[in-house]
């Protein structure tokens, strides 16, 4: 278990985070953790991949990396023959689905914590093991792929693809195509049909809005293509600042969605992130520092908080992917040179997103 005196310096962080506080926050996820790797968003509720991996990758973070492997291994045992995961799982327990759905962005994600908990460890024969598990999980996303670039958010139980594309979940997959790239290349397996694939991807992401479902209301449609590296430069900081004052509630944290006065402690932590990443570390800073109101005794995160009308903490869950994402977040702030890596492009394949047309 990991104790105050083993917290890395770079998840120290002024107004966040002390040795004392993230030590709890590592071991309240741990606590969540089940013998077999699964990390559901608490005891008693479902485990979906995307939140499964985030949380595994915060683990990494501190340290904890074998705990970190046993969840990405847990995936790769339970992976579906056409290299699927299904959308939720009743608390972890893989005989036990409770969402047949099968998200791509779920799917994605796995890449990126592959990816990340390779360069925490340099574990060649990890990469080795899960690369069957990473190339089944990319083709799966990838025959989603419509026409003008955009992916299709899922197949549904029966399998029927359902090729309406969702802004978020095609930024976050844009990222994860970069890792599992850059996991090809570690093992000197290229894979052209990706390349081209993500750079149609980017593209679509910065050039056709229309080709996505509407949800502007989210934030998270707001910050995601930047995150997702699709959107860079004086591009990303003009997408940032033209609603900055729409989604970001001074002192409190980032809204959920709009017009609701409910800030969440995810999007926050993100956002934090998402700014780090342009080089806005004082902004990302200050979001952090904000919803400290988020922190439960025990160390973890509630999910969000109501700051008009009856104000209150709500719902009342104490979410790993919450505690995950500050986590990842603060380190980055502090230079984990894993995270930085995968959050701030440094080695991820650059050049693929022509912009000709």
């Amino acid at each position: 278990m990991t104790s105050p005196e083993r917290i890395a310096e770079h998840l120290v962080l002024p107004g966040v985070l002390t040795a004392e506080q993230a030590a709890e926050t590592v071991a309240g996820i741990l606590a969540v953790q089940r013998e077999d790797g699964a990390i559901p968003w608490f005891r008693g509720h479902h485990l979906d991949p995307w939140d499964h991996t985030e949380a595994a990758m915060a683990l990494d973070t501190a340290g904890e990396h074998a705990a970190a492997a046993r969840a990405y291994e847990w995936l790769a045992r339970h992976q579906n023959a056409d290299g699927s995961w299904y959308a939720a799982y009743h608390d972890g327990d893989p005989d036990d689905v409770t969402d047949r759905g099968r998200e791509s962005n779920f799917v994605a994600y796995l890449a990126v914590g592959v990816w990340h908990h390779y360069l925490a460890t340099g574990d060649d024969g990890f990469l080795d093991r899960m690369w069957p598990a990473v190339y089944a999980s990319t083709e799966f996303v990838l025959a989603l792929q419509q026409p003008g670039g955009q992916i299709g958010w899922k197949r549904e139980a029966d399998g029927t693809p359902v090729t309406d594309a969702l802004l978020t979940g095609s930024s976050s997959i844009h990222q994860a195509l970069r890792c599992a790239l850059a996991i090809a290349e570690a093992r000197e397996e290229p894979q052209p049909d990706w390349e081209l694939a993500t750079g149609a991807l980017g593209h679509a992401i910065r050039q056709h809005p229309q080709r996505f479902l509407d949800k502007s209301r989210y934030s998270m449609d707001w910050y995601y293509p930047v995150l997702g590296g699709a959107v860079t430069g004086p591009q990303a900081k003009a997408r940032i600042d033209a609603h900055w004052d729409d989604f970001v509630v001074p002192g409190l944290g980032v809204r959920c969605v709009l017009p609701n006065p409910w800030v969440t402690g995810g999007e926050s932590c993100e956002l934090a992130l998402t700014l780090w990443a342009m080089g806005e570390s004082d902004r990302a800073l200050e979001i952090l520092q904000s919803i400290q109101h988020l922190r439960a005794e025990g160390g973890m995160y509630w999910t969000g908080y109501v700051f008009e009308g009856d104000r209150a903490v709500w719902p009342e869950e104490l979410t790993t992917w919450t505690a995950g994402s500050l986590l990842l977040a603060v380190a980055a702030l502090g230079g984990d040179e894993a995270t930085v890596a995968v959050f701030g492009g440094d080695r991820l394949p650059r050049g693929l997103e022509p912009d000709c047309c």
